[in-house]
């Protein structure tokens, strides 16, 4: 006789447990884990890390390579003369003339008392 209050119990929570099992299924996969799932991991970023390594060089060369491009590209700079006399227009300014300035408002033709 005591068994019906713990039969009682225990029914609805079972039935209760394989319904939310079943919705899980529909979100997540509920089987069990593949125990070489954490190996694949590892060896992936593994391999993550070695390609970002191998990118981090070849992008260290390629700033090595413009930076000795820059110092010879200034150090040719200062041995050339770029002194061109005619590279700039001379202005002449005493043609242009500013523009005359605004006319004055006329007047209201009644005042505003305050």
């Amino acid at each position: 006789m005591c068994y019906t209050s713990l039969i009682k119990r225990i029914i609805p929570f079972a039935l209760t447990f394989a319904v939310g099992l079943f919705v899980a299924s529909f979100f997540v996969s509920i089987a069990f884990p593949n125990p070489s799932w954490r190996s694949g991991r590892r060896f992936n970023r593994f391999h993550e890390i070695q390609r970002l390594r191998v990118e981090n060089d070849e992008l260290r060369e390629k700033l090595r390579q413009a930076r000795m491009s820059n110092e010879e590209l200034r150090r040719n700079i200062d041995d050339s003369d770029f002194a061109i006399p005619e590279a700039v227009p001379p202005v002449d300014l005493g043609d242009h003339h500013p523009p005359p300035p605004p006319r004055k408002p006329k007047q209201p033709r009644f005042e505003i008392v305050q």
